[in-house]
């Protein structure tokens, strides 16, 4: 089953596909999903407490998952507390598969490809995480692989780029996409932090598409992608 909704930006949260037990919201770029340090409201979860009250006694308000503030797309929410621990465990790879599809535009012409890397965090509150080929590192390192294909190998709005669709296999990683592609001399255009230029709207990464429990939700393209 796939749920195809129209490519209208929001700015707001919005309902893309509801099951009884979860659904998937849209989240809009410049949001963050949970409440961050100093209290600020402009978040997911404080939009959920006001807009599905239901769900206030549960733990981040059923979150199952957080995307970057920068990072527009597909949101995981349960409605209940058995629901919530099985769709982490999920997307932790120790249950059913969810699948988690991305688009990234990138600096520079390349073709499809893969990696498979270590993943580890630095120093206590530090914005970045380190990456290495893997079994180089220590023990807290954890490894992520990605696959992407070649969207489209020319940009409109953007010389010398190009827009992939990278699909995250297994658990994902604090930062895996950005960090990744960086990694590999590709950067994500706006993803200043990992030596990407700077550009109009942040981060070009969109969560386009999730699937869980056999259904397939897609969130429209973002502004970028036109």
């Amino acid at each position: 089953m796939t749920n195809e909704p129209s490519d209208a930006p929001s700015l707001t949260p919005s309902t893309l596909h509801e099951t009884e037990h979860w659904f998937v919201l849209f989240k809009p770029a410049k949001m963050h999903t949970v409440a961050q340090r100093g209290g600020d409201e402009n978040t997911v979860e404080a939009w959920l407490r006001v807009h599905r009250s239901e769900l206030s006694a549960l733990e981040e308000c059923g979150l199952v998952h957080r995307l970057d503030y920068d990072t527009s797309g597909c949101l995981l929410v349960a409605k209940n507390v058995f629901t919530r621990t099985r769709l982490r465990h999920a997307f932790s790879g120790r249950g059913a598969a969810i699948r988690k599809s991305y688009l990234a535009l990138v600096e520079g012409e390349h073709e499809s490809g893969s990696f498979t890397l270590e993943f580890s965090s630095r120093h206590k509150g530090s914005a970045k995480v380190t990456v290495r080929q893997c079994g180089i590192t220590h023990t807290e390192a954890q490894v992520g692989e990605c696959l992407w294909r070649v969207r489209e190998s020319t940009h409109a709005n953007h010389a010398n780029a190009t827009l992939l669709e990278v699909e995250l296999i297994g658990p994902g990683r604090r930062h895996q996409i950005r960090a990744g592609l960086a990694y590999l001399g590709m950067p994500l255009i706006g993803d200043t932090l990992y030596g990407g230029a700077a550009a109009a709207g942040g981060v070009h990464l969109h969560a386009e598409r999730l699937e869980v429990d056999g259904i397939s939700v897609r969130a429209g393209s973002p502004a970028w992608c036109a």
